[in-house]
């Protein structure tokens, strides 16, 4: 088969991507657990893998950003070359760099028990609606409910304090800042 491997990852944890053509994914698939049985590879699934992009503060397509997303407002100003004759927005993209955004994506820490799910309402002090969760999960490494949410830059900050609205409760959460895992 036709192979590329790329030393690349959507985890934050130095994984390995792995192109090839349909038909022969079933022969390249059972190549690799072969070669890594050795080693205790074990194949997982997209909960896992959308646990550890969350864990690193990796946006996903469709819930954290989509086309109508500017890249400033959710942290990636630095992929956004303004030095390049043009691209597609580039007036306006300038425009919101000059001026700032209105609002933010931001990491954020369950202060107590509980799972922070997409578009659950993200709360001021007030109980305001102020946001929804874009992405949410437990998560395994720090034993917490961590999430991620557009809100109103004043409430960007690292340290301010939200409230998460999960069904019945309102949950206190902090936004911290990225990744919300840090190997050693």
């Amino acid at each position: 088969p036709h192979v590329i491997i790329s030393a690349t990852g959507y985890t934050g944890s130095g994984g390995f991507e792995i192109y090839c053509k349909n038909e022969e994914v079933k022969q390249v698939w059972d190549k690799v657990l072969e070669a890594g049985a050795e080693y205790g590879i074990k194949p997982i699934g997209l909960a896992a893998r959308d646990t550890l992009r969350l864990e690193m503060g990796y946006c996903l397509y469709g819930n954290d950003i989509d086309d109508k997303t500017s890249p400033l407002e959710a942290g990636l100003g630095w992929i956004t070359k303004f030095t390049k004759d043009d691209f597609v927005n580039k007036d306006n993209l300038a425009i919101q760099k000059k001026e700032g955004v209105s609002r933010k994506l931001v990491a954020f820490e369950l202060n107590e028990r509980g799972i922070p799910r997409q578009g659950y309402p993200i709360l001021d002090k007030e109980e305001n609606e102020i946001g929804q969760v874009t992405s949410g999960t437990m998560s395994p490494s720090l034993g917490k409910g961590i999430g991620l949410g557009y809100v109103p830059t004043n409430y960007s900050e690292i340290g301010s304090e939200v409230l998460i609205k999960i069904r019945k409760n309102t949950i206190p959460a902090t936004v911290v800042k990225l990744p919300f895992y840090k190997s050693k």
